[in-house]
């Protein structure tokens, strides 16, 4: 049986990916044929670098349609222009192509630096591959089989988050987590849902948690497995996250924060309601680990099993 190809984009020219990646495919069987989108040069340097061996065979985007990829095998196809300002957008370009194109359903992504690769133009890389597609409805999953978290807003400033919450976006997260779960993890999540303020308290005459959330929760815990809002400061104590799949916040540092102190490594990064499957490990390009051979493969692997199952 021939599985549809995990797409790669490797991100970052200097960044600990290939490092990463070889130590993955050498210690990971993989199933899927993987192709990877990027510079030759680049790659032939990193593989001489980590004394790489498997066999990394070019193709063509012209030709690669009709090729029959073969399972346990790796492509590449070759971004000619590593030297281009625009580099790394240029592999994402041709890798949503692919996708667009039918080729394949599923892109892993390596770390990218936000600031340099999007200008400033996008929050993060899950709203560039969301606009991508033209999809207004998406979230952000760090994912963990114990624990995973989904923030409501990402990358955004904490002073616009208050403006940002509102019923129709909480309402389209807690939707948008519990179609993923129920068709690609194959159950109905249980969902807790943090306040915005400490304690779900505020001095202020308007406060979020009661005038949002918690009519959110209300109007929808008969169809979904739901409770909130909680208190930030208790649901990942040790007896209140263990009630919970997937905890839902209001801003981004609220749950990665825990998620990562919990868990490390061992979490990937999901966007989730796209019309294909986009994964990348749950961490930065990490510039200064480049060539020490010290990086651990531990998220990268977890993401390659993800889309190698799926």
């Amino acid at each position: 049986m021939n599985f549809k190809p995990i797409l790669i984009v490797p991100g970052e020219k200097k960044s600990i990916f290939f490092e990463i990646f070889f130590k993955s495919i050498t210690s990971k069987k993989v199933i899927c044929p993987l192709v990877l989108i990027c510079n030759k040069k680049i790659l032939s340097k990193e593989v001489k670098r980590y004394k790489f061996k498997q066999k990394i065979e070019i193709v063509s985007y012209n030709d690669i349609f009709g090729k029959k990829l073969l399972n346990k095998r790796i492509y590449l196809i070759d971004i000619s222009n590593r030297k281009s300002k625009n580099y790394v957008q240029e592999c994402f370009q041709l890798a949503f192509k692919l996708i667009k194109n039918g080729l394949s359903n599923k892109l892993l992504n390596g770390p990218i630096n936000k600031s340099k690769t999007l200008k400033k133009k996008y929050l993060g890389i899950t709203e560039y591959v969301a606009k991508n597609f033209k999809q207004r409805k998406f979230a952000m999953l760090i994912y963990n089989k114990k624990l995973s978290v989904c923030p409501v807003t990402t990358h955004l400033p904490l002073k616009y988050v208050s403006n940002k919450i509102t019923k129709k976006l909480l309402k389209e997260k807690i939707l948008i987590v519990n179609n993923f779960f129920e068709k690609f993890i194959g159950f109905k999540p249980r969902i807790g849902v943090v306040g915005l303020n400490p304690h779900c308290e505020s001095v202020l005459n308007y406060n979020e948690d009661t005038k949002i959330i918690l009519p959110v929760i209300n109007s929808l815990k008969k169809k979904f497995l739901l409770k909130g809002p909680i208190p930030s400061d208790t649901i990942f104590l040790k007896n209140n996250r263990k009630n919970f799949d997937v905890i839902i916040g209001m801003y981004h540092d609220q749950v990665l924060t825990p998620i990562k102190t919990l868990f490390e490594y061992d979490a990937i990064n999901i966007t989730i309601g796209l019309p294909f499957l986009r994964v990348t490990p749950d961490h930065g390009p990490n510039e200064i680990m480049v060539g020490k051979n010290t990086s651990s493969p531990k998220s990268l692997i977890k993401a390659i099993s993800f889309l190698d199952k799926k």
